[in-house]
C-alpha cells in the first residue's frame, strides 16, 4: 500500500508546476504517488506532467473550474496513499521534506509538534496497528510552515514577511508552536485519508475553505498538530496586484468562517480592520495636522528595519513596507465589506458574495 499521496490543484500555473515536481524528484523518501488535478486552466500543465510521468508515480486529471476544494476531493477520491499531502502549485520542496515528515509520525515523541483534540471521533475511529504505523495513535492531521528562497524576487520575499512576520500577521502564520489549537493550511498540510473521508473533505467555499477544514477536524476531536521540520518553499503571488485580491478575499472569508463556527472569530482576526480604519483616519486627519501620520510613519520604520535584516536586503525592506499595507489594508477591506452584508444586511454566504466566488 503506497503510504503517501500528494494531491495538488492546478489553475493556470504549468511553469510552477514544473518546479514543484522536479523537487519531488529529489526527495530523499520514495514510494509515493502524485495526483494532479487541473481546475479547468486555459493554459495546462499536462505537457509538464508528461515529462515526469517516467520518473514520478504520476497521475494528472483535468476538470471543469470548480474551486481549490473541490479539486483536493477530486485527487482524493482517486488517491490510494494511507496519509492525504495537499499542496499549493507554488510551493516547492526541500529534499528532506518527506523524509521530515515520515520521521516524526514514526515517533512518540511530542516534542516535534503540540497536540490537540480528544474528542469522541478520535477516541472511537483509531484502530491498534503495528509500531510501524503508530502514527496513528499520535495524530490525524499536521501542518508545516513555509519560507522563502533565495531566489525569490524581491517582490515575493517581500510579500513573505508581510504573511509571516509579527508585525503584520501576529505570528500566527509562523511556524512555531502557539498556545492556541493548530489548524493546518492547505498550501502545506497532511491528513490520514481514513479522516478526510470521513469529514467528506473540503466544503464548496471558493476562500477560506483550508480553514473551515481544519476547523471541522478539531471539531471533530480528530488531534493535529504542527510539523516545523515539514516546511515548504512558498512564492505566493507574484505582484501587488494579485495579492491585494488574495488577502481582499481572505478578509472576506473571515466573516464566512465565523458565521460557519461560531466562536472562532478572535482578537488578532480584528486587527487587520482596526489598522485599515486607523490607518484611513490619520490620513483624513492630517489634511489639517500633519503630526497624525508620526504613528504610520513609525510602524513604516519598524516594517522597513526588521525585513530588511531578515531578508538582508534594503531593497526588500522597501518593497516590505507596500506588501504589508497591502496584506493588512487588503484584508481589513474584505473583512469590513463582509460584515457589511452578511451582518448588516443578512445576506447568506452565496447571494452576498456569488460574482466574488461563484462565477
Amino acid at each position: 500500500m503506497i503510504r503517501y499521496s500528494f494531491i495538488i490543484p492546478v489553475f493556470n500555473r504549468p511553469d510552477e508546476v514544473r518546479e514543484l515536481l522536479e523537487s519531488m524528484t529529489r526527495q530523499t523518501l520514495k514510494g509515493f504517488e502524485v495526483i494532479i488535478v487541473e481546475d479547468g486552466s486555459k493554459t495546462p500543465c499536462k505537457d509538464v506532467c508528461d515529462k515526469f510521468a517516467g520518473v514520478l508515480d504520476l497521475h494528472y486529471f483535468f476538470k471543469e473550474n470548480s474551486g481549490p476544494g473541490q479539486s483536493r476531493n477530486y485527487g482524493a477520491e482517486r488517491a490510494q496513499g494511507e496519509w492525504l499531502i495537499v499542496l499549493d502549485s507554488d510551493v516547492v520542496l526541500p529534499e528532506g521534506y518527506l523524509a521530515a515528515i515520515n520521521d516524526k509520525l514514526e515517533t512518540r515523541n511530542e516534542k516535534y509538534g503540540y497536540i490537540d483534540g480528544d474528542g469522541p471521533a478520535y477516541k472511537t475511529n483509531h484502530i491498534s496497528h503495528s509500531s510501524s504505523f503508530i502514527s496513528h495513535l499520535e495524530i490525524d492531521a499536521w501542518g508545516g510552515p513555509d519560507a522563502s528562497h533565495p531566489s525569490f524576487t524581491p517582490v515575493q520575499k517581500a510579500i513573505s514577511y508581510s504573511m509571516t512576520s509579527f508585525f503584520t500577521t501576529g505570528g500566527i502564520r509562523g511556524g512555531k508552536a502557539k498556545l492556541d489549537k493548530f489548524y493546518p493550511r492547505s498550501y502545506n498540510m497532511g491528513i490520514r485519508r481514513e479522516v478526510y473521508q470521513q469529514l467528506g473533505g473540503f466544503s464548496k467555499m471558493r476562500f477560506g475553505e483550508d480553514i473551515d477544514f481544519s476547523y471541522r477536524i478539531v471539531e471533530a476531536g480528530y488531534k493535529t498538530a504542527l510539523l516545523p521540520d515539514a516546511w515548504v518553499w512558498h512564492k505566493r503571488r507574484t505582484d501587488f496586484r494579485k495579492f491585494f485580491r488574495q488577502v481582499y478575499n481572505s478578509g472576506i472569508a473571515r466573516i464566512n468562517l465565523a458565521k460557519r463556527h461560531p466562536g472562532t472569530l478572535k482578537l488578532v482576526h480584528l486587527l487587520p480592520t482596526v489598522f485599515t480604519v486607523g490607518v484611513i483616519c490619520m490620513l483624513l486627519v492630517s489634511c489639517f495636522w500633519a503630526f497624525a501620520l508620526i504613528p504610520v510613519l513609525l510602524y513604516c520604520a519598524i516594517i522597513f528595519t526588521d525585513s530588511s535584516l531578515r531578508n538582508r536586503s534594503l531593497w526588500v525592506g522597501l518593497l516590505s513596507i507596500p506588501a504589508a499595507f497591502t496584506q493588512l489594508m487588503g484584508y481589513g477591506l474584505g473583512f469590513i465589506e463582509s460584515w457589511w452584508k452578511r451582518c448588516v444586511l443578512g445576506k447568506d454566504e452565496f447571494t452576498a458574495f456569488e460574482k466574488n466566488f461563484y462565477n
